[in-house]
């Protein structure tokens, strides 16, 4: 088979790219292997990891100006700068009363709680919080606050600026100095709005593509992710010990997570990582030593446990490996709220973690009883006041080395305030090309591609004209939903780059996403994939791509004999037989950001029809050939790729793919019943909707209200960052997931349940039932005194047989809302999960 042929050509070229590489930097023991017996208890052996300096020398002066504002700090003072505030949770007025360290903006944060917030907002508020932090009206030393933001392609948090391919796709474009220049434009974005930190680039390797994170990784192959990690924190810091380091034109990088964050068992976020520690070392830190190397001075700590120890509080990473090997010479931020995820914290009280060598604690909504806490914790000497000088000091010299102190009011830097930045052409001219050397070719049949511009273009697929399912999470909100195309005004779909490219050259295009046409077309270019989303919520069973919309679409116009092209967004490689079986050319497009006009560089020829641009993209992770090939990595020893790593067509190639198995495994099918609400998120396929008198309103953001005002929702915390929907009853409405019909009878059968994880803040009005829907039946339970009995009882866990509902076999074959909750006028209920469970003998009809 073609794959068989594709793998054997590259395996020479990637040998050496597994859990056995050592670093060619630092110390040569890095080859040496732990004890093999040491492994299960998690031992970490600091010796066999490599051994650098710090590229930045301690300067004298600078070193005797911390001593010096340590001497005038107070204690309050310095257990402030060791705390992070989000914006949505603290005001500068209570920056300057605690004398917080830094404020970051989490994924829906920004100015004015408005997502979509001018860029003006941002340095309006930016200049806020520097103004508050420096007063020094109260006697306080007055240090300025460092603001972080997740701008991790492009300053993506702020309307108008330029959104680069997410980083799958930048692996596949294999460029580190196409990487650099990235960084260096971000930054000069990032300025315009006074903002000082990114907390970028993410240099996980990631090697379970379930994990919801995938997207951010640039390669299953840490030798891609090494080659980059340094060069992008060049981009956007300048480089290291030259004039441009941190100058005006660039801001702070921040490498994260470490460590072990791509390696998690079954790819779940935040999980628990089980690889040896040479794997540890060689894979998922290969890009730590380069990223220091060029001046990294920020490491975010990582989520994940490595053998029962989250990374939070792992002394022996964080201090022994990170600081004493590596030679890092920065601060370690945690992640939010992750110091509460270390055994005997809590998210207000983590001396455990700090004491590990987590120097500043990112605390969102939990800063000030953290710092309360952290506060009495200094005074008892259960965190030593050498600790504590220990990490203010080390603030205060990313601060002293970054010229926060000499920087001034942001809006008097040298590009805040220059909103033409964002977007600019020539920032929008480097998307562009970085969209265009991100794309994989992976079939064209009789060499399809590239196209006639001078043709009749049918253009189909939701995804074909929406910018913000392009770009993918992390995309003005969090999870990348809730976004029009007017809120990306320098962006461009894929859509309009095509129309631009066909109607240039004389052609015609038309627009239709259900694949319907008004003039027979030349050939059919049908965009889809998966919807936007973020973290944990991204996490999925098996890399079957379940939405069957577009495989209809497709097979309907081969049917009708017009050539077809697939364009896929995906955060991941997923399995897509089907879809590519009813294609004639199929093209793997990640999510590129806002420059849709770069997928149209490669689609079509210019106006004399002679090729502008080849495929030059090839795969950063293998691609699945089975939906269950979750874990395929090159190098592993059982290594059977549908498209191995590596892989990648130009158009001068002539391979027929041969047709492709389409045979679904029954344990993937069996599963896609099985989950409707995850993280407070309906699962793909399903729909979050809102009823109430107005009609219906599908959820498309993290906070949304039905049509008559009855209903609404929010995204709110549990045990991690928006992991649950809150839901707010006005009057009488319901709230439910809804979908295509779906076969639950052998379910039912089989006496499994419905388990749902939930939490009753408030009981209104009237009665609250759970129910079921199917065409022409409707069937419930009055679970309202269950409800009752659980008013501030904190969050429970019910699972109900589904028997209860008693339903006939036939109406179970056709369920179209697995899950649905009415109620009245005062009800709040939160809601994390709703799943399918095998009945183990706790199910009942009561909750």
């Amino acid at each position: 088979m073609t794959k068989n042929i594709l793998l054997l050509s590259l395996i020479g070229a990637i040998a050496g790219c597994n859990g056995s590489t050592a670093h060619s930097s630092g110390d040569k023991t890095s080859t040496v292997s732990a004890p093999a017996e040491s492994q299960q208890q998690g031992k970490i052996h600091p010796e066999i990891w490599p051994k650098q300096e710090s590229p930045i020398s301690r300067d004298p002066q600078r070193e005797a100006r911390i001593v010096e504002l340590l001497a005038k700090m107070t204690v309050e003072e310095k257990v402030g700068q060791v705390i992070q505030a989000d914006i949505n949770s603290v005001t500068p007025e209570e920056v300057k009363h605690y004398h917080l360290g830094s404020v970051l903006n989490g994924g829906n944060s920004a100015p004015n709680k408005d997502n979509h917030a001018p860029a003006s907002e941002w340095l309006k508020l930016a200049d806020k919080f520097w103004l508050a932090s420096t007063d020094i009206s109260d006697g306080g030393v007055g240090i300025p606050t460092l603001w972080g933001i997740d701008a991790v392609h492009g300053n993506n948090n702020v309307k108008g600026a330029t959104l680069f391919p997410h980083n799958i796709g930048l692996g596949a474009a294999n460029d580190p100095e196409l990487m650099r220049r990235i960084g260096e434009v971000t930054a000069r974005e990032i300025l315009v709005t006074g903002i000082d930190w990114t907390f970028a680039p993410t240099i996980a390797v990631a090697q379970n593509d379930r994990w919801g994170r995938t997207f951010e990784s640039y390669s299953e192959n840490p030798e891609i992710v090494a080659s980059f990690a340094g060069k992008v924190v060049e981009g956007i810091q300048g480089r290291v010990n030259s004039e441009q380091f941190l100058d005006n034109d660039h801001i702070l990088a921040n490498v994260k997570h470490f460590l072990g964050d791509g390696g998690t068992k079954d790819g779940i976020d935040q999980g628990e990582t089980l690889a040896t520690e040479e794997q540890l070392r060689d894979i998922h830190a290969a890009g730590y030593p380069p990223a220091i190397q060029e001046g990294a001075l920020v490491v975010m700590a990582s989520f994940n446990s490595w053998y029962g120890k989250k990374m939070h509080g792992n002394r022996e990473l964080l201090q022994d490996v990170l600081v004493e090997r590596m030679g890092f010479d920065g601060f370690v931020v945690g992640d939010w709220n992750g110091h509460g995820q270390v055994a005997g914290c809590t998210n207000v009280s983590c001396a455990k973690a700090f004491n590990a060598g987590l120097d500043m604690f990112m605390a969102p909504d939990s800063w000030k009883n953290l710092y309360k806490n952290t506060l009495a914790q200094v005074k008892s000497g259960e965190i030593t006041m050498a600790r504590l000088d220990e990490a203010v000091s080390r603030i205060l010299r990313v601060k002293l080395i970054s010229g926060l102190f000499e920087a001034g009011l942001p809006s008097s830097r040298t590009y805040a305030g220059k909103f033409e930045q964002l977007g600019s052409a020539p920032h929008r001219a480097l998307a562009r090309e970085a969209v265009r050397k991100s794309l994989v070719l992976l079939k064209n049949t009789n060499q399809l591609l590239p196209l006639m511009a001078k043709s009749k273009v049918l253009v189909v697929g939701s995804a074909a004209d929406n910018i913000g399912q392009q770009s993918g999470g992390w995309t003005l909100t969090w999870q990348g939903t809730g976004n029009k195309n007017s809120d990306f005004p320098n962006g461009e779909s894929i859509y309009q780059g095509i129309a631009s490219a066909v109607t240039s050259a004389g052609g015609q295009v038309e627009l239709n996403e259900q694949g319907q046409y008004s003039t027979r077309p030349d050939v059919a270019i049908v965009v889809f994939g998966e919807q936007p989303y973020a973290e944990f919520q991204g996490d999925v069973a098996d890399l079957d791509f379940k939405p069957e919309d577009s495989l209809v679409i497709l097979k309907s116009l081969q049917a009708q004999g017009i050539p077809t092209v697939s364009v896929f967004l995906s955060g991941r490689p997923m399995w897509v037989n089907p879809e590519i079986n009813a294609s004639d050319a199929f093209v793997a497009a990640w999510l590129p950001g806002s420059e849709g006009g770069g997928v149209a560089d490669l689609l079509f020829r210019d106006v004399q029809g002679q090729v502008r641009y080849d495929f030059s993209g090839r795969l950063s992770f293998s691609w699945p050939n089975t939906p269950l090939d979750v874990e395929l990595n090159v190098g592993n020893a059982e290594y059977d790729p549908l498209f191995a790593y590596g892989f990648g067509l130009s158009v001068n190639e002539q391979v027929q793919l041969a047709n492709l198995n389409e045979t679904l495994d029954p344990a993937v099918s069996a599963h896609n019943d099985n989950r409707f609400l995850f993280a407070g998120d309906a699962v793909q396929p399903w729909r979050l909707v809102l009823s109430d008198s107005g009609g219906d309103t599908q959820v498309t953001s993290n906070g949304q209200v039905s049509a008559a005002g009855s209903l609404s929702i929010k995204a709110a915390d549990y045990l991690a960052q928006e992991d649950t929907v809150e839901v707010s009853w006005q009057s009488k409405a319901q709230l439910s997931i809804q979908g295509s019909p779906v076969d639950l009878s052998r379910q039912s059968t089989a006496d499994m349940a419905m388990q749902i994880d939930y939490k009753v803040v408030k009981l209104g009005l009237g009665s609250t039932q759970l129910y079921l829907d199917c065409e022409g039946c409707n069937a419930q339970l009055d679970i309202s005194e269950a409800l009752q009995q659980q008013v501030s009882q904190g969050w429970q866990q019910a699972q109900i047989k589904l028997s209860c509902f008693a339903l006939s076999t036939a109406q179970l074959s056709h369920i179209s809302v697995p899950f649905g909750l009415r109620s009245d006028k005062g009800t709040v209920l939160q809601l994390k999960d709703v799943k399918l469970v095998s009945n183990e003998g706790q199910a009942s009809c009561a909750l």
